[in-house]
């Protein structure tokens, strides 16, 4: 049995519909699909204490747009 591994996500658009995201493989960066573009997130060494148990934070630092 695998447990996935999920992070909080901190800052970025305050519509994005999940703050706790699975994370594969665990890094140093997560890019988030979000109304036409990214939002990035950047691991952070604080962690969270969530209804899903301890979680590493993940803290948003910029936004890309999808080329069309």
């Amino acid at each position: 049995m695998s447990i996935e591994a999920k992070a909080f996500l901190e800052g970025g658009p305050d519509e994005l519909p999940e703050r706790i995201v699975p994370i594969q493989p665990p890094g140093t960066e997560l890019k988030v699909p979000f109304r036409g573009g990214y939002e990035h997130f950047k691991a952070t060494s604080r962690h969270e204490e969530t209804a899903q148990g301890r979680l590493p934070v993940y803290e948003w630092w910029e936004r890309t747009e999808i080329a069309e």
